[in-house]
């Protein structure tokens, strides 16, 4: 009397064209996540202080420009 289990039978069978199915299934996983990392490594990268800078208020000129003031007492 043979006495196999379901599972026993399931692993034990082989269907047609199951191989190729499940290659085609793992490639198609990886594929995708190929894809998705090359869009994510494809976005640009935003600048943290872009909005920093606000155009209503215009960035103060300095001048280093010194005077020298000679005192000549003849």
């Amino acid at each position: 009397m043979n006495n196999h289990t379901t599972y026993a039978l399931l692993v034990q069978s082989q269907e047609k064209g199951r191989a190729i199915m499940e290659t085609a299934v793992y490639i198609t996983c990886i594929l995708s996540v190929v894809v998705a990392i090359f869009q994510f490594a494809g976005q640009p990268t935003p600048d943290p202080f872009a909005g920093f800078n606000s155009p209503a208020q215009p960035t103060p000129v300095v001048s280093h420009h010194v005077e020298t003031v000679l005192d000549t007492k003849s």
